[in-house]
Order: C-alpha cells, then sequence, then structure tokens
C-alpha cells in the first residue's frame, strides 16, 4: 500500500488543523492505521491508532481530548482532526499501515508502510 498525507500548515496555538491520508493498492480494510509524528531533535513517537474497521481507537496521552482518529473504508482514507493545537504539536506527522492485523497499535516497528510526512507548525 501506498500511503500520502496531506493537510499540514503554519496555525496559530489553540487552532485546528485535519490531517488527511489516501491509501492506493491493497485492500485497506487489512491495514490498521496510525499517526505518529517527529518533532526537530526528537524520536517519533506515536499520535493516534485506529484499527481495520474504525470501532477501536487509541491515543497517545498528550493528544487524548484534543485529536480524533477515523478512517473511511470505502474512500480508503484515514483522517486526523488535531484541535486545541498547542506549541508542543509541531512535527512532522505521519500516516502508517499495520498489515494483517485487526488490532490497533501504538508501536512504530509493527508498521510496515509509511507516508512522506507533512509538516504542522503551531506558533504562539
Amino acid at each position: 500500500v501506498q500511503l500520502q498525507a496531506s493537510g499540514g500548515g503554519l496555525v496559530q496555538a489553540g487552532g485546528s488543523l485535519r490531517l488527511s491520508c489516501a491509501a492506493s493498492g491493497g485492500a485497506f480494510t487489512n491495514y490498521v492505521m496510525g499517526w505518529f509524528r517527529q518533532a526537530p531533535g526528537k524520536e517519533r513517537e506515536f499520535v493516534a491508532t485506529i484499527n481495520s474497521s474504525g470501532v477501536r481507537k487509541n491515543y497517545a496521552d498528550s493528544v487524548k481530548g484534543r485529536f480524533t482518529i477515523s478512517r473511511n473504508n470505502a474512500k480508503r482514507t484515514v483522517d486526523l482532526q488535531m484541535d486545541s493545537l498547542k506549541r508542543e504539536d509541531t512535527a512532522v506527522y505521519y500516516c502508517a499501515a499495520r498489515y494483517g492485523s485487526s488490532f490497533y497499535s501504538r508501536e512504530a516497528r509493527e508498521y510496515g508502510y509509511w507516508g512522506q510526512g507533512t509538516l504542522v507548525t503551531v506558533s504562539s
């Protein structure tokens, strides 16, 4: 599967952005999807994940209550709605796909497919 992320940009603290990841190739419902991010000088970290059916979701504590992950299996997309953004949310955001399991995962090493990343910059 190939992944293409979009929707990043510059936003003021307290604002919102919606990231989208479009998948091509492969059967989309065979993949657990996740969002990860990497801030300058830091390691990549888990943000959110959603299982193949879209019923089960999991979030990093740092974004819980502010971010919402969703997927549309018919359109082959997974979105990340980001509200109440903070400066510390500034990072390159990556969507990722994990094949062959219906359970979500917080572990980057379990994802075999990655998009190119989209930059989110939150200003004060």
